[in-house]
């Protein structure tokens, strides 16, 4: 059922933000870790790159600080796997800025700020 929320805070989020930033929309993607498949296309999928563990969004437009904003949806009391964590602390380590959000309001605040700081 998180999952489910998950996925519309997301997907309102990506609305917004496409019709926000028309001309970087392209540049806010979704990662595709998620949801079932048969063991053939998960694997076909891992040997294409597929990566346990990476946040759900990657903006990449960098900042005077960061090289990209990567972010992870979580509902309500949602936590971060240790594959997340890890993931996170690599990213991070990379120069890259991770948040986790838990509603659209959030990620409207995360990319305001985030965009105001462009290089």
């Amino acid at each position: 059922m998180a999952r489910h929320i998950e996925s519309r805070i997301q997907q309102n989020c990506i609305k917004w933000f496409r019709y926000q930033h028309s001309n970087i929309a392209r540049l806010l993607f979704c990662v595709p870790n998620g949801g079932s498949r048969s063991r053939i296309e998960a694997s076909i999928m891992k040997g294409e790159g597929v990566t346990a563990g990476v946040s759900d969004l990657i903006l990449l437009v960098p900042t005077e600080s960061y090289s990209s904003l990567c972010i992870e949806f979580k509902s309500g009391k949602g936590k971060q796997t240790e594959l997340q964590k890890s993931w996170q602390e690599l990213a991070e380590k990379q120069g890259n800025k991770y948040v986790i959000c838990r509603s659209f309001d959030e990620f409207r605040e995360i990319i305001q700020g985030y965009l105001s700081h462009k290089i």
